[in-house]
């Protein structure tokens, strides 16, 4: 089956699980389809059958939404009456991800932009983190998938910014690759008003977005003259550092996924592994975080760590257990994703000390 046909059924499955249990009265109209495909990213499919475990998971998981999602919510529940809504809005009150300080445009593309979140008191010399979000290349929203990131690294004095970028079937990897190159130049030029010093940035990535992170931090093609202000990596449990690997290996999960992604060439399979690149420029400092029990991403990490180690890099692969692909992301900055938060802010602290 053809990526574009297949990502046309993703969302349409997307749609099906999520409408009834997400459709509002008549009058209110629906949440926002990336509202919806965050809520379904967050819940999965468990409230299909049964909506009261779909309101479950969003009192419990309300703070994890995005600002825009949490509000969109609050307002359509509130104004049904329901109980269950004031109280998701009411918690997720306290755990707000913050308000997006500016947006940079840097293409024609309705994805070709990049929130940026700026601490009130930021003086021009804050170093920048710049998230780049997953979805297997071809799904995704960079608003609906920084929960309660952006607050966390305000608090700690950094400018957070997430970027978006196209995916298929309107941009093969590279062309994503080239995007998120595109916005680290983008936002460099824009570094004064954005509070945040322009050679001092960190790439952080979710799944998909951490193979373009890691291949972007790897292959100066990308970034062009912005390469060399990445500084440091932080991987969330990506599992594409070699492309190759990751389509041949049988116990990989989705193995189907990467080929169809990747397709069959080996000469471009190597172009887009970031571990093919090592032994060049590389960023100097690297994380690759893991769930412990997905052995995809275990030995990816660690193979794309121990090159970049014996390359003469600081990089290391640290696995996180009691955690998930998904919470992985979500709860980081958050108290449930305290061993994915602790291990980020202390390698920041040393990448920018």
């Amino acid at each position: 089956m053809k990526t574009a046909t297949k990502a046309l059924l993703a969302a349409a499955a997307i749609a099906a699980i999520a409408s009834p249990i997400l459709a509002q009265q008549r009058g209110q109209g629906r949440l926002p389809a990336e509202c919806r495909e965050e809520i379904m990213q967050l819940c999965g499919t468990q409230g299909q059958a049964d909506r009261a475990k779909m309101r479950a998971c969003l009192r419990e998981k309300a703070a994890e939404l995005s600002e825009t999602c949490r509000t969109e919510l609050r307002q359509r529940m509130e104004a049904r009456g329901g109980r269950e809504g004031a109280r998701a809005g009411q918690g997720a009150g306290r755990f707000a991800s913050g308000r997006v300080s500016s947006t940079v445009v840097y293409g024609d593309h309705l994805r070709q932009q990049v929130d940026v979140y700026t601490p009130n008191d930021a003086v021009g010399d804050a170093p920048l983190v710049l998230f780049v979000h997953g979805g297997g290349w071809q799904m995704g929203n960079h608003k609906a998938t920084v929960q309660a990131k952006p607050q966390h690294f305000k608090d700690r004095g950094y400018v957070f910014a997430s970027a978006g970028y196209r995916v298929l079937p309107d941009a093969p990897v590279e062309n994503q690759a080239a995007d998120i190159g595109a916005a680290l130049r983008a936002l460099r030029a824009q570094a004064e008003s954005g509070g945040f010093d322009p050679d001092r940035i960190v790439l952080m990535g979710h799944s998909a977005g951490a193979h373009l992170a890691a291949l972007v931090a790897s292959d100066p093609q990308y970034a062009g003259d912005a390469f060399d202000a990445i500084k440091g990596v932080v991987l969330l449990d990506g599992a594409g550092y070699d492309v190759a690997d990751a389509v041949a290996r049988p116990t990989m999960e989705l193995p189907t996924l990467y080929r169809d992604v990747f397709g069959t060439d080996p000469a471009r399979h190597k172009a887009l592994s970031p571990i093919a690149h090592v032994g060049g420029r590389d960023a100097p400092h690297w994380l690759a975080l893991y769930v412990a029990e997905r052995p995809g991403s275990k030995a990816q990490s660690e193979a794309l760590a121990g090159a970049l180690a014996k390359a003469g890099k600081d990089a290391s692969a640290v696995a996180i257990t009691g955690t998930d692909h998904g919470r992985m992301n979500r709860e980081l900055g958050t108290e449930a994703g305290k061993a994915q938060t602790e291990a980020v802010d202390a390698f920041l602290e040393r990448v920018f000390s």
